[in-house]
């Protein structure tokens, strides 16, 4: 199973024993998979859609317990797609509209579906009923990527007054979510590993957020161990470009003005140099006698390369 499908599967065999949050939840799910169903003789019912049997069941579930009344699963398969999808239907006219009042999808008084509307912000007045409203809104139509591979949470919404309130919520609490369309939708998405985290947090999926928090965690410690090489690597390379360097202009002191008329000094640091063409300063300082510490013997070596370079001008002015 993906994260994404372990996340949706953690939230959906967890029942909040708060009747408000349980109403909060099933406002998210019939806001964002739901249809209210209304025939010729102006009776309604609900459908709620998912391609999830647990969600399925999580909705039959937060029904039942909420206003103990029962519902039908239907199931259609589609042999093409090789997928599945499960529809939890409310038939009875009076059932659909105390869920409806409840859910204050429409008014307490109504006896008609016509105006229901998108989710009240009645219902997710308290911290823990807007919890339980993202709960459903990612169970609805959310999803998560591979967090070895990337950072990415989003909630799908087909209506933008949708995807704004749940963007709102998400905001409230500290999050940085962003709104983008989508073809005929609108996502409500999370980029940065932390908020992602967070969000969990805020869900309640606490396993879901350890195995994501252990997998950022090995992410940076192979990042740091990357970087860390890289770094050792680059201070290798430029030692040996140094090195190699040093070892051309002694080469060219030597050959052109020879080594008689330099100071002891920097001929005893050059012969070094030229014995231990491999070996870091440190090291090279340490061949000398006396020995000599990291910044004197590069002082030295670099007093040579002057020379080098001077050299090369005077014989390039003679020719």
């Amino acid at each position: 199973m993906s994260f994404s499908g372990n996340v949706r599967e953690e939230l959906a065999k967890n029942i909040s024993p708060a009747r408000h949050c349980r109403i909060a939840e099933l406002a998210a799910f019939i806001g964002l998979c739901g249809t209210v169903v209304i025939n010729r003789f102006d009776r309604c019912g609900i459908k709620i859609h998912t391609e999830n049997v647990l969600v399925a069941r999580k909705v039959f579930t937060l029904i039942e317990k909420t206003f103990n009344i029962k519902t039908d699963i239907s199931v259609r398969r589609n042999v093409a797609k090789k997928s599945v999808s499960y529809a939890v239907v409310v038939r009875r006219h009076e059932d659909a509209l105390r869920i409806l009042q409840a859910t204050k999808m429409i008014g307490e008084n109504s006896s008609s579906a016509d105006d229901a509307h998108a989710v009240n912000p009645l219902i997710v007045q308290q911290i823990c009923c807007r919890r339980a409203f993202l709960k459903g809104a990612f169970q609805a139509s959310g999803s998560m990527s591979d967090p070895n591979k990337s950072y990415h949470f989003e909630i799908v919404c087909g209506a933008k007054e949708m995807a704004g309130q749940i963007c709102d919520i998400m905001c409230g609490f500290g999050m940085d979510a962003k709104i983008v369309p989508r073809k005929k939708s609108f996502v409500v998405y999370l980029k940065e590993g932390s908020q992602i985290v967070d969000i969990l947090n805020i869900m309640e999926a606490h396993v879901s957020l350890m195995a994501l928090e252990n997998v950022r965690i090995l992410k940076e410690m192979r990042n740091s161990v990357n970087r860390k090489v890289n770094c050792e690597t680059a201070n290798i390379n430029k030692t040996v470009s140094a090195a190699v360097k040093q070892v051309e202009d002694i080469t060219y002191l030597r050959d052109t003005i020879g080594f008689d008329r330099m100071p002891e000094g920097l001929v005893e640091a050059a012969l070094a140099r030229l014995a231990n063409p491999d070996a870091t300063l440190k090291e090279l300082g340490e061949s000398l006698t006396p020995p000599v510490g990291k910044s004197g013997i590069n002082h030295r070596l670099r007093k040579l390369s002057e020379m080098a370079d001077q050299v090369r001008q005077e014989q390039g002015g003679l020719i």
